[in-house]
C-alpha cells in the first residue's frame, strides 16, 4: 500500500509529465502554423512565378529571332548596294540569284517527294498493322442526298418550269389580243336598208 506522501508524489510527476506532452504538442503546432503556406504567400509565390515564365519566354522568343535572323542571313547574304555596281555586275549577280534560285527549287521538290514518299509508307504500314490486328478502316465516303431531297428539288424544278411555259403562254396571249385588229362596227342605217332590199328581193 502507498502511502498519501508517495501518491501524491507519483500525481505530481504525471501533471508535470502531461504539462511537458502539451508544451512540446503546442510548439510542434506552432512550427507546422509557421511553415503554412497563407493566401498572401501564395499570391506572391503565383505573381513571381508568372514574372519568372514571362521573362523565360521573351527570352526564348528573342533567342528564336536572332536565331531566324541569322539563318537568313546566311541564307540569302548580305545587303548589296546596287548603285555601285556596273552593267556587267549586275548581270553576274542576277546569274548568281537565278542559279540559287534554282538550286533551292531542286532542294524544296527533293524535300517533298521525301515527305510525301514518308507519308505513303506510314499509310501503307498503318494499313499492315490493322490487316494484321483484324482492324478494318472504313474509308471516308461521299456525301449523296436523300431520296425525298432530290424529289423536292426535281419538283422545285418541275414548278419552274411549268411557271416559265405558263408566263410565255400568257405573253403570247397578251401579244396576239394586242395586235388584232378591232371589228368594224357597220351604222345602224346600213343593216336596215339591207334588210329592206332582201325583203323586196324576196316579195319580187
Amino acid at each position: 500500500m502507498m502511502s498519501d506522501d508517495e501518491r501524491r508524489k507519483r500525481e505530481e510527476r504525471e501533471r508535470k509529465k502531461a504539462e511537458v506532452r502539451a508544451r512540446l504538442e503546442a510548439a510542434s503546432a506552432s512550427k507546422k502554423k509557421k511553415g503554412f503556406m497563407t493566401p498572401e504567400r501564395k499570391k506572391k509565390l503565383r505573381l513571381l512565378l508568372r514574372r519568372k515564365a514571362a521573362e523565360e519566354l521573351k527570352r526564348q522568343q528573342e533567342a528564336k529571332a536572332n536565331e531566324r535572323k541569322k539563318v537568313i542571313t546566311q541564307r540569302t547574304g548580305q545587303l548589296k548596294n546596287l548603285d555601285s555596281l556596273s552593267d556587267d555586275q549586275l548581270v553576274q549577280l542576277a546569274h548568281q540569284f537565278h542559279d540559287r534560285i534554282a538550286q533551292l527549287e531542286n532542294e524544296k521538290y527533293d524535300l517533298e517527294y521525301a515527305v510525301s514518299r514518308k507519308d505513303y509508307e506510314i499509310t501503307e504500314m498503318a494499313a499492315k498493322v490493322n490487316d494484321m490486328r483484324g482492324k478494318f478502316i472504313r474509308p471516308p465516303l461521299k456525301k449523296i442526298p436523300k431520296y425525298e431531297a432530290k424529289i423536292e428539288r426535281m419538283l422545285l424544278n418541275a414548278r419552274k418550269e411549268i411557271g416559265f411555259t405558263v408566263a410565255l403562254k400568257s405573253v403570247k396571249k397578251d401579244q396576239m389580243t394586242e395586235t388584232k385588229e378591232p371589228k368594224k362596227v357597220q351604222p345602224e342605217w346600213s343593216w336596215k336598208q339591207r334588210q329592206q332590199v332582201e325583203q323586196q328581193q324576196g316579195s319580187n
